[in-house]
């Protein structure tokens, strides 16, 4: 089997806020130009456009980029519902998409709209369900499904997606189950920090070890497989003294250690040359290759361009 750190880089970005319809397309092609290869928009309720129309304006004013949902909360959408608006996409943007798939973490966005916040286990499984109904409707015929929580009776999946079998799927997580179900079933894997039981995500689980551990389970799981490994950047600075931006970041994110910061796969702080070392010995030692800087700052897009440059299809 292919080495993971063989994979060369690929770069995204997150963006999911424009007051126009100009600042959107201008946003996408920029992103384009500046040579990442996939734009990204988060499944949130505040402040955020929706996923499915601002994927397909970003897709149509650009002639490469990648777009991704990243990722969408399964239990915002019926699976035979998001399976139709994933391959509608993906075949008007002639495959395109990446297809991402989470089982929801944002407790206070469940309370904004009243969808109650099953048990992590629950909304796992019904995840997990989702998944196997999206595969089963991209393929030819008929599909049957009956399980514990969705029941799909003789229904032919239409659209059929531009790809074949189906869009590249990306499934990401911080714990063992879904991680190895990512591993099993997804194209793209998306090592993140774990979701909490009482909602939100563990800041501090993010440090290299942690990172470690979690590529681990993923390798174990994968058997032959060869999931391309992406992390999403939570924490990015240009700077020439990263060692002082560590420890300001330190304070904030209580049990961590300055080192542990600048360790942090998650994290990309320090000068170009720094930035791409960084990442370099990362790819060496974890085999993550797909890198999506999390921001809705175009600045940072721009900051973080030259590292694109230096890195991406190498």
């Amino acid at each position: 089997m292919t080495s993971y750190s063989q994979r060369p880089f690929r770069f995204g970005v997150t963006q999911s806020r424009a007051g126009s319809r100009r600042e959107w397309v201008d946003a996408a092609r920029r992103i384009e130009a500046l040579g990442y290869s996939t734009l990204t928009v988060a499944d949130h309720f505040p402040e955020r456009l929706a996923v499915v129309p601002a994927l397909m304006a970003a897709a149509d004013a650009t002639e490469r980029l990648l777009v991704a949902s990243w990722v969408f909360c399964n239990d915002f959408r019926h699976p035979a519902v998001l399976y139709k608006e994933a391959a509608t996409i993906d075949l008007l943007s002639e495959g395109r998409l990446e297809l991402g798939i989470g089982a929801g973490w944002l407790k206070s966005e469940y309370d904004m709209v009243g969808i109650p916040f099953d048990p992590p286990g629950v909304r796992v499984s019904r995840m997990f369900e989702a998944v196997r109904i999206i595969k089963g409707l991209a393929s030819d015929g008929p599909f049957e499904f009956a399980g514990e929580h969705y029941r799909i009776a003789g229904f032919e999946g239409a659209p059929k997606p531009f790809q074949k079998p189906c869009p590249r799927l990306a499934i990401g997580g911080g714990g063992r189950r879904v991680l190895s179900f990512a591993a099993r079933e997804a194209d793209i894997v998306s090592i993140t920090a774990k979701a909490l039981p009482q909602g939100g995500l563990d800041g501090v689980d993010i440090t290299f070890d942690a990172t470690r551990r979690k590529v681990d389970w993923v390798r174990r799981a994968a058997g032959d497989r060869d999931p391309e490994l992406n992390v999403l950047i939570y924490t990015f600075e240009v700077t020439n003294d990263r060692e002082a931006a560590a420890e300001r970041h330190a304070r904030e994110l209580h049990g961590l250690s300055p080192a542990d910061v600048l360790a942090s796969p998650h994290v990309l702080m320090g000068t170009v040359d720094q930035m791409v070392e960084d990442l370099q010995q990362r790819r060496r030692d974890l085999g993550i290759s797909y890198v999506v800087l999390n921001t809705n700052v175009l600045a940072h897009t721009e900051q973080f361009a030259p590292v694109v440059a230096a890195l991406a299809g190498r």
